[in-house]
């Protein structure tokens, strides 16, 4: 929960702090969009390469993320896998073909390491890299061993070029789709963010859409997932230190355990939403009347840089991939 960097805010100085919220959620958009639409590994290779290399650029700590691509490292890597296995192509393409076995010997060995990691998983500082490392153990295992005579199940996978080709460009976008708008979140302010989202939806206003409200909802949900994840480490520590270990026991104890940590976040969030609202109430916050702000929003030259870069480059590969 601590890797989440959704809504949390980096203060600094740097170029892409004075440019206007509004253009910023605006290039995010066309970014995004830039990132489904490009079509083959090398295109996604070079987009995140200058990705890397803009956002070196903003002095952002870049471990902070890395921190926030940690949770989807698992989807990742099972992704990868599954386009491995499943995506095949022709002879030419063929990089290599791996026969597994299934033996007694082997099933004995994997329980073993699985039993091990159990063991040892909560005394390892890095549990992600030792993760790994002990789920490639098991293929290691299935790869070498085959000298059971009592019992040999044995399976091959055929790796094929496209195959590998199709995994990395699915990770790589999944990347970049993250890396993008943790930007966005990292150097915009929760209020710098309601009111870019508002005037960049104002022309809803012509069809009766409340735009006011739907961007102070959705500030208001960015600016509480840190709060909250704060909170829920807070409670994990208080139920730590009295006994609860998270990391350890069965289904049912598990289950326990969430139930536990949900019941007393439900009431937290209730609790802070009613103290949201009354202070908003206090402050004289009226749904109905029209918005103004203290800050005006003005457009500088290195958001019309941004936006024709951005435009240039979205124009540029739709015009590429409709000619080739």
């Amino acid at each position: 929960m601590d890797n989440i960097t959704i809504g949390q805010y980096i203060p600094g100085s740097s170029w892409i702090y004075k440019m206007d919220p509004r253009m910023k959620i605006i290039l995010t958009i066309i970014l995004m969009v830039i990132t489904f639409i490009l079509p083959s590994l090398i295109s996604v290779s070079i987009a995140l390469g200058l990705f890397v290399l803009v956002f070196i650029t903003t002095r952002i700590p870049l471990m902070k993320m890395l921190l926030g691509l940690k949770p989807v490292v698992y989807l990742m890597i099972f992704t990868f896998i599954l386009q491995i296995c499943y995506t095949k192509g022709s002879e030419d393409t063929l990089i290599k073909i791996m026969e597994f076995h299934f033996s007694f010997i082997t099933l004995a060995i994997i329980l073993g390491i699985l039993a091990f990691y159990l063991l040892t998983k909560k005394y390892i500082p890095l549990k992600m890299i030792y993760f790994l490392i002990m789920v490639s153990s098991l293929f290691v295992v299935q790869y070498f061993i085959n000298n059971d005579l009592l019992f040999n199940l044995s399976y091959r996978l055929k790796v094929y070029e496209e195959g590998v080709i199709k995994g990395g460009f699915v990770a790589i976008r999944v990347i970049l789709m993250i890396s993008i708008t943790s930007l966005l979140t990292f150097t915009t302010s929760t209020m710098e963010i309601n009111n870019g989202i508002s005037s960049v939806l104002s022309p809803l206003k012509l069809l009766h859409i409340p735009v006011s409200i739907f961007s102070m909802m959705l500030s208001l949900t960015l600016r509480f997932i840190p709060t909250l994840l704060m909170e829920t480490r807070k409670i994990m520590d208080a139920q730590s230190s009295r006994g609860v270990d998270f990391s350890e026991g069965g289904l049912k104890s598990k289950v326990t355990q969430v139930i536990s940590l949900l019941v007393p976040m439900f009431v937290i969030s209730f609790r802070r939403a009613e103290e949201l609202s009354n202070a908003m109430v206090a402050r004289g916050y009226d749904l109905d009347a029209k918005r103004t702000r203290y800050d005006k929003l003005k457009l500088h030259l290195m958001d019309y840089f941004g936006l024709i870069l951005c435009l240039g480059s979205l124009i540029g590969i739709i015009c590429w991939r409709w000619i080739f």
